[in-house]
């Protein structure tokens, strides 16, 4: 989908992204990782001409995306940062149409774009169609403005620190809000963070940099056991490591299927660290383990968290 090809930005003397060679395949939820100034923000805005690169070359599906017109290539991709950036006197769902009606989709297409991606953000289109931004919360916000970015169905969502200002629990039900649009739509993203835990719980694909350059990429999981440079091990934290393993394995794939005890069941799509948790807090060493339909499934013991941990 997305190939950069010996690419540099230069501020200056100072290369922002220096020689940089990266692939974000079709359909995969890349997620760029690194440090305060280690060019993944600008990077990503290389994309869609934002930044415009100094050489190499990138491909967007195909196209060196230097011989695209900016307008032509950016209504193909969807854009969501974190500031949102919603036009503070139109509605919901006036922001929300802003590129269809560039596009000049007919009116009730549009209308009925607007409520259908309300309703997958859960966001009841009759109550919030007619509101105005300052009349919603930083997370609803956040809903619009994915909401916004996908509204032309584009090849390509991008989004830029797209949570870093929301509260730990708003910011929680949006990663699950992106993680199930992604599964439902099956759209190539592209996200930026500095968020070590973020990362791991939504990329199908990590890239690691530093200085302007790609330190490793692969999956979470490689990364995690297999770090290329001590820069990679430390940004994941020794201390720490266990515990983000955890973080990549599902309950019910540890579940023992064989057995059944009493009690508050938690889901089988619950993580390892999630789980954790939860024999912290009821300071038992068994839990019960259930379905979505709540259907039992199986018994999760904490010594088994062990095995996990080390399984990789």
């Amino acid at each position: 989908m997305i190939h950069f090809n010996g690419v540099s930005k230069f501020y200056g003397d100072r290369a922002a992204v220096d020689n940089l060679s990266l692939n974000c395949p079709d359909g995969a939820f890349t997620v760029l990782l690194g440090t305060s100034g280690s060019g993944k923000s600008t990077t990503l805005r290389m994309i869609n001409r934002l930044v415009k690169h100094d050489s190499g070359t990138i491909t967007f599906a195909g196209d060196d995306i230097a011989q695209l017109a900016p307008g032509v290539l950016r209504r193909r991709i969807g854009y969501a940062i974190q500031s949102v950036g919603l036009f503070p006197h139109w509605t919901v769902a006036h922001n929300i149409a802003t590129v269809p009606q560039l596009l000049r989709w007919p009116r009730a297409r549009i209308e009925s774009r607007v409520d259908e991606l309300l309703t997958l953000l859960a966001l009841d289109p009759a109550l919030f169609r007619t509101r105005y931004p300052h009349q919603l919360s930083g997370g609803q916000q956040q809903r619009v403005g994915v909401a916004r970015a996908l509204a032309a169905d584009p090849e390509l969502l991008l989004m830029d620190e797209p949570f870093g200002a929301l509260d730990p629990v708003t910011r929680s039900a949006m990663q699950q809000e992106i993680q199930r649009i992604h599964r439902l739509l099956g759209r190539t993203i592209v996200l930026v963070t500095h968020d070590v835990d973020e990362a791991l719980l939504l990329a199908d694909r990590l890239v690691v940099m530093d200085s302007g350059r790609v330190v490793q990429q692969g999956t979470p999981a490689e990364l995690l056991t297999r770090p290329a440079t001590p820069f990679v091990r430390d940004f994941f934290g020794r201390s720490e490591l266990g515990v983000r393993l955890l973080s990549l394995r599902q309950v019910g794939d540890w579940a023992r299927a064989d057995e059944r005890m009493p009690g508050e069941a938690i889901a089988d799509t619950l993580t390892l660290r999630e789980a954790l948790s939860c024999f912290v807090e009821r300071g038992c060493q068994a839990l019960p383990v259930a379905r979505a339909d709540g259907e039992a499934c199986g018994v999760l013991h904490f010594r088994d968290l062990i095995n996990a941990e080390s399984a990789a």
